[in-house]
């Protein structure tokens, strides 16, 4: 079963795929389509909670699915009967429901990472850094904060997640890795208040990434 946090309506939202509801429910998946296309519930609801999508098959064919919030698996499931029917239900439910912590935490971390990059901007244009970087200096210290945290730059992240320009990077990020791209740009913030230049934030970074393996290694 796979509950996971989707981009639904421009929005993260904790979210299932038909495939997988069909799988579980030991279901064709024409059949789970056809059960989300017969329900008689309003054009609103169906809008919000039935999103259509598709995937490649192993034809390497394009096929129609849906992506079902939380909401709107409780409606197409609760004709579903039989023990166990129930079962599968209730291990839905709780996937549902530790996912949706784990976005609130994931949210949380981002309502908390807006400050957190404002002190660095404002530490950088304190500086003289962002002159000395043609206006760069944002993006080139961001990029420094991601090697540290991930061991890639933005572009490569960007690559990884299938993520374009235009798309919010830290959406990909789980709470854990929110944190500590939080914790490594207060950390850059400070250095720049104290007077260090990029050389210097970059060698100290990598000097504490050496201290934590070896850290590391010794406790293992």
């Amino acid at each position: 079963m796979l509950v996971e946090i989707m981009r639904i309506n421009k929005e993260e939202m904790v979210a299932v795929t038909s495939l997988d509801i069909a799988e579980t429910f030991e279901k064709e998946h024409k059949r789970v389509l056809q059960d989300i296309r017969e329900l008689q519930c309003s054009e609103e609801f169906g809008r919000l909670n039935f999103v259509q999508s598709s995937y490649i098959n192993t034809q390497n064919k394009k096929q129609p699915m849906y992506l079902v919030t939380r909401d709107g698996f409780t409606l197409l499931v609760m004709g579903y009967t039989g023990e166990k029917a129930m079962k599968f239900k209730e291990a839905y439910i709780k996937q549902f429901n530790a996912m949706e912590k784990a976005l609130l935490g994931k949210m949380k971390e981002r309502e908390r990472g807006i400050a957190i990059r404002q002190a660095l901007t404002e530490a950088i244009q304190r500086s003289e850094e962002n002159e000395r970087m043609h206006g760069h200096a944002y993006s080139t210290y961001t990029n420094l904060v991601y090697k540290s945290v991930f061991g890639k730059d933005a572009k490569h992240l960007r690559e990884e997640y299938g993520v374009s320009k235009k798309e919010e990077l830290r959406d990909c990020f789980c709470a854990e890795e929110l944190q500590q791209v939080q914790k490594t740009e207060m950390l850059v913030s400070g250095l720049i208040e104290y007077g260090f230049g990029y050389n210097g934030v970059k060698r100290f970074l990598s000097e504490r990434e050496r201290d934590i393996f070896l850290t590391d290694f010794k406790i293992k």
